[in-house]
């Protein structure tokens, strides 16, 4: 059985979006192929995000990850959406789901770690229910 492709969803796929892929890619490889896009792009992440997930993780946003368009990413099986209500873009998938999250840029590092600490939940809640079969 082939590895359910996942798309973490935003309009500018510059900061919440970005975390979640690297985080799917760090965290749960082993069940799910991790994706990011919007509907607009940024000409670089956010650089907040990318110094605190070297910070947390050691990982580095700008050597794996760079904006992309919807159209940059193969069909997928699940949609994850970063809380951009009317505006989240929409894409086909099998499941679909809001994680509601504020976007932290102009804020300060604890509103940026309390958010990369809620995606990185909310990703091992994912790769669980993919793995329990709670999402097919």
């Amino acid at each position: 059985m082939s590895k359910l492709k996942v798309a973490f969803i935003c309009v500018h796929n510059s900061c919440r979006s970005q975390i979640a892929e690297a985080l799917g890619k760090y965290l749960a490889s082993d069940v799910f192929d991790s994706y990011s896009a919007g509907s607009e792009t940024k000409p670089q992440i956010n650089q907040d995000a990318v110094r605190l997930m070297k910070e947390m993780y050691q990982i580095d946003l700008e050597k794996s990850q760079y904006s992309k368009l919807l159209s940059d990413i193969p069909p997928v099986d699940i949609v994850i959406t970063m809380g951009c209500d009317l505006r989240c873009p929409a894409i086909p998938c099998r499941h679909r789901e809001d994680w509601g999250l504020s976007d932290p840029t102009g804020k300060d590092d604890k509103a940026f770690k309390d958010t990369i600490r809620i995606i990185y939940k909310k990703i091992i809640e994912l790769k669980y229910e993919i793995k329990s079969g709670l999402i097919v």
